[in-house]
């Protein structure tokens, strides 16, 4: 059976502007919990109406007041600190997708990471923790005795969906090794889940807060976000921190708007960003690339913990829906098997083909067949109507450039007969074929595009590699498993894939060599603790970028810029890089025991 999937809005743009209204009305109020009823009852008389109450904060909406109002309204002393309760949001574009619902599919990223090379430890005790909108018990592809649940904020119970998203996510990471559906990153993997979006698709910073702390209450390993929003919020933030502190690792979404902007809570330190790539390992376009700078002037250094530290599939990604919620489209010419993309009108039809050209006009020899169109010159509508009133039967739309067509028949559909798409590289063996079989249905698998979709490859990779080194703690695993990525997009790391994208074995190979406080493995490598930090700026239109080093072998070092050495320099003294070059770009920087291959991680600055 062949996997297609029909294109459908992306939820989170739809919701951005009316969320954003609401989400200045509720603010969120650090307080000891000794003192949270006095601040809680403070909240109440001065209009406040409560939200939540977590670990150490609570959350209240406050109609019509602003920030300074509401701080204003709260001045106690008990009130440590009151923020914005900043808006989160899915973060995924979905289609709807293919029915493997007679053989189990290994998803193209599984492959890509290499994760079938090493074991999955089932008795490790790993657990993943999933901050999303639900995962839907009507679908079977899961043990679901290993997993459990906790509802937020009056968002419905855990085990049913919210809508796709979080079933989907659930899926990636741990659908079972069954002999159906989808096989996940780690099998089978324990898993919480909290479902924290409302039925609109969101919710706030605080929700994620209470959200980190139910993860550590359930012995969470990792928690897993696909989700995020703009603006930072401490109390957010310190949850997350935490966590990470405890010896947990926090992974979650870079973005999908396609720019610089920094989304959180990815843009933590404490939180892992991930990026998104295709099958081809190329980046997806609309993977959010902030950068690795922060502070201003001299004081400017490169924090590779607040951009992208690494990649993974994220594109056309096939996993786990809610029953019957995914549509799948099934297409064979002469008996084989070819692959196409559900459009309209669910049904199943067998028949001699006819070519129809772009089927701008109706035609009488296409009656009692499938017609076979190519796209161009009208709608995919109005060539599916041609064929239609001519008494044909299906329609399957080509591509008129390499890959898959992708589409629907418009909000105003008055088709009626199976509609599906096909890969250009598939039209000489459709055109030649004397039949085709199409059929059109509904599926429990399909496909999401999104970082969401990269976010979860990633924590399944960790809780994959983890289970093989249990006495790492988090943070070990995501230096791992940034230190082993593949290089991808520039040399060394850039803002668009971090490291590289995620590989599951070599970074067991890199644990299993060095111990999990890494090390030198032979390859070049992040050294016995070389580090390398910069701070850069521009001087009258020089751009000049200050190099310290850490945990040299030696008392020489050799630097390299963009792959290539540019001097050998003291590892005891600041060296400082003068480019003249006039405009932008990124540069990256790396330092090597003196003659060796022992080297820092590579650091990217930015101008």
């Amino acid at each position: 059976m062949r996997l297609t999937k029909i294109a459908t809005a992306l939820v989170a743009l739809s919701l951005g502007v009316s969320a954003g209204a609401s989400a200045s009305e509720r603010y969120v109020i650090q307080v000891d919990n000794d003192n949270k009823g006095v601040i809680k009852a403070l909240a109440k008389k001065v209009g406040g109406e409560l939200n939540l109450d977590g670990n150490g904060f609570i959350a209240a909406t406050f109609s019509g007041k602003d920030l300074a109002q509401v701080k204003g309204l709260l001045n106690n002393p008990h009130a440590k600190l009151v923020e914005v309760d900043q808006p989160r949001f899915l973060m995924s574009f979905s289609d709807d997708a293919g029915n493997p619902m007679t053989q189990q599919i290994t998803p193209y990223a599984v492959y890509q990471s290499n994760v079938n090379d090493i074991g999955f430890n089932a008795s490790a005790g790993m657990k993943v923790c999933i901050i999303d909108s639900g995962l839907d018990r009507s679908n079977g592809d899961f043990v679901w005795n290993n997993i459990s649940g906790d509802n937020d904020g009056g968002t419905g119970n855990w085990d049913e969906n919210g809508g796709p998203h979080g079933t989907h996510v659930a899926g990636t990471i741990g659908a079972a090794d069954n002999n159906i559906g989808v096989v996940g990153m780690a099998p089978g993997v324990d898993m919480h889940i909290i479902k924290v979006f409302n039925a609109d698709g969101w919710g706030y910073s605080s929700d994620l807060a209470h959200a980190a702390n139910l993860c550590s209450d359930a012995g969470a390993n990792i928690i897993s976000m696909s989700l995020g929003g703009g603006g930072s919020n401490s109390t957010e933030s310190n949850a997350f921190q935490s966590f990470s502190d405890a010896g947990g690792l926090v992974v979650a979404a870079a973005g999908n708007d396609g720019n610089s902007v920094r989304s959180y809570p990815a843009g933590y330190p404490s939180v892992m960003m991930v990026g998104a790539n295709d099958a081809t390992d190329t980046i997806a376009d609309f993977s959010q690339y902030p950068g690795c700078t922060t502070g201003r002037g001299k004081k400017q250094r490169t924090d590779t913990s607040i951009c992208v530290e690494i990649a993974a599939g994220g594109v056309d990604t096939l996993s786990t829906y809610p029953a019957g919620m995914a549509t799948a489209s099934n297409m064979s010419a002469d008996g084989n098997p070819l692959a196409s993309s559900a459009m309209e009108n669910s049904g199943s039809v067998n028949g001699s083909t006819y070519h129809m050209g772009t089927a701008e006009a109706q035609d009488s020899s296409a009656n009692g067949k499938v017609c076979v169109i190519d796209r161009g010159a009208i709608s995919f509508h109005d060539k599916v109507l041609n064929c239609e009133n001519s008494g044909g039967i299906g329609a399957i739309i080509i591509n008129n450039e390499p890959g898959m067509l992708y589409g629907t028949l418009g909000d105003t559909n008055a088709t009626t007969i199976p509609a599906a798409g096909a890969t250009f590289e598939d039209r000489t063996a459709i055109i030649a074929a004397s039949s085709a079989n199409l059929s059109i249905g509904t599926s429990d698998y399909g496909f999401m595009s999104g970082t969401s979709m990269a976010t979860p490859a990633v924590s399944g990779i960790a809780a994959r590699v983890w289970s093989n080194h249990n006495q790492c703690t988090g943070e070990e695993i995501r230096a791992a498993l940034n230190a082993s990525a593949r290089d991808s997009g520039a040399s060394g790391h850039d803002v668009y894939f971090g490291h590289g994208i995620a590989d599951a074995a070599a970074a067991d190979t890199y644990l299993t060599t060095n111990g999990c406080s890494g090390g030198d493995g032979g390859e070049p490598s992040t050294g016995d603790g070389l580090s390398v930090t910069t701070n850069h700026y521009k001087q009258k239109g020089v751009k000049i970028v200050e190099l310290s080093f850490s945990g040299a072998a030696g008392s020489s070092i050799d630097v390299y810029r963009n792959g290539t050495q540019i001097d050998s320099a003291s590892s005891a003294a600041t060296y400082t890089d003068t480019i003249t070059s006039k405009g932008g770009g990124t540069y990256t920087y790396k330092a090597c025991d003196s003659g060796t291959s022992t080297c820092s991680a590579d650091v990217s600055v930015t101008f």
